[in-house]
């Protein structure tokens, strides 16, 4: 299964982007106004200041024992090779393969006490972005519009019922969707019951390739400006002629052709998506790789107005270090993933945007105490470390500790509903005071935990 193919659901962007530059029949209402119907504007009273939420995901699960929370006092076969550093915050450390985020603790804060109870990839990265297990524990499952959306789909629902400029997509992710395999794609980072207006703008695209270029953000050369203009007044005509033709999937239609038409004729996406625009020291700053790249494309968005943009750092699952788990993360995985994490907060910081950007990293869970005999360390949900930075949090803090083996939370246990909580709060939102509706008509809350307040 490819990412762009999702079974049961209803209609690709390509497929949509592509009818909105053509215009298409029009359905005989406005669905700006018909968006904005669908519920009241919600109250932004949270005790954050984020206006974009930037999520690095590094799937296959990054061992917190190896990273973030050593255990130095703990036998060999725990503690692992990697010693723990001094950090620039007394009392913190992590381990020494960290040296650049060594010198940034003082901005980030850490909370070692998170856990859920799903072990198989695609399940975990479901319960860990939408804050709620899948109804099985399994690897073998793809998306579905029957789907409760993750955190970042509600973001952009968020984002466009209060009234979110249409010039860029709320909700992006980079440089491919969540998953297991090409075969087996995460649930819940689409629209899923929400709908597929709701689905993220997906790059599909290495932003690292010499070639890089997003398509359908600007006009094709054959359609200019006043051109479009004069298609979409036409469409808008004809549908003030076919308000009995409208069924849900058509209406839905419509209004992504005019989410499409914003983002063409106002070129902000474009521009933001341009990475050439960068200057040569910027882009090597944060690496020249995918994973750095990505963090600057997402440095971008938010900066050009994006809500949320979910950095996945695979491809697939390349954190899975079942075998030889410390070359691995010595050699291959750590040094591009801290580069561009550190280059990411530093810049942010630099532009006057990290108050308003809440930065959070983390992966399904995390890995086994014990080393296996390959060397590796297997999945492990019981306890395992998020990041989280900028936005109104207050850096240089440790929530919730592991026990001495870093297997089970020995204070303030913390679920992936609590870490979304306070991503809404971050933004303002009251998370008790807004829900939506599954695919059956049930009312569901925005997320069953509540906000982590010693962050702010």
């Amino acid at each position: 299964m490819k990412p762009s193919d999702l079974s049961g659901l209803p209609l690709t962007r390509r497929q949509m982007l592509k009818a909105g530059g053509m215009g298409l029949a029009g359905l005989g209402w406005n669905p700006l106004a018909a968006l904005s119907a669908l519920a009241p504007p919600v109250t932004r009273i949270g005790p954050g200041k984020a206006k974009s939420v930037i999520l690095i995901f590094n799937g296959g699960a990054p061992s917190h024992i190896d990273l973030w929370d050593p255990k130095p006092d703990a036998t060999a076969e725990v503690r692992g090779i990697f010693s723990p550093i001094k950090t620039d915050v007394p009392g913190i450390h992590i381990s020494e393969l960290l040296p650049n985020m060594a010198k940034r603790m003082r901005k980030v804060a850490l909370v070692r006490s998170v856990h859920h109870e799903h072990t198989s990839h695609n399940s975990g990265m479901y319960w860990a972005t939408a804050g709620r297990p899948y109804r099985i524990d399994s690897t073998l499952i793809n998306p579905s519009r029957t789907d409760l959306p993750g955190v970042g789909t509600l973001v952009g629902w968020l984002a466009q019922r209060d009234g979110f400029s249409r010039g860029v997509p709320p909700y992006v992710i980079t440089p491919f969707p969540h998953c297991d395999s090409s075969a087996y794609i995460t649930p819940g980072q689409f629209g899923g019951c929400l709908g597929a207006r709701f689905d993220p703008f997906v790059l599909n695209a290495d932003p690292n390739a010499k070639d890089f270029k997003v398509r359908n953000l600007a006009l094709d050369s054959s359609l200019s400006a006043d051109r479009l203009e004069d298609r979409l007044g036409l469409l808008h005509e004809l549908g003030e002629h076919s308000a009995p033709l409208v069924s849900p999937q058509m209406a839905e239609l419509d209004i992504f052709t005019q989410q499409a038409a914003s983002i063409l004729q106002s070129g902000k996406a474009a521009e933001a998506f341009d990475l050439s625009k960068e200057p040569d020291s910027v882009r090597e700053r944060y690496g020249r790789h995918s994973w750095g790249q990505s963090h600057l494309l997402a440095r971008r968005l938010v900066e050009a107005g994006t809500r949320f943009v979910t950095t996945v750092n695979g491809p697939s699952i390349r954190w899975d270090t079942h075998k030889d788990n410390f070359n691995t993360l010595k050699g291959k995985l750590v040094p591009p993933m801290e580069q561009a994490f550190a280059a990411l907060l530093d810049d942010l910081d630099e532009r006057g945007l990290l108050d308003t950007t809440l930065v959070v990293w983390m992966g399904e869970f995390g890995r086994t105490p014990k080393i296996n005999v390959d060397a590796g360390r297997d999945h492990w949900p019981g306890c395992y470390t998020v990041l989280l930075a900028g936005g109104g949090i207050r850096g240089g803090q440790v929530v919730g500790a592991s026990d001495s083996i870093g297997a089970y939370p020995k204070d303030r246990p913390t679920t992936p509903a609590e870490i979304h909580a306070t991503m809404y709060a971050a933004l303002g939102y009251d998370v008790h005071s807004i829900s939506y509706q599954s695919s059956d008509g049930r009312p569901i809350a925005l997320t069953e935990g509540a906000p982590i307040n010693e962050l702010f």
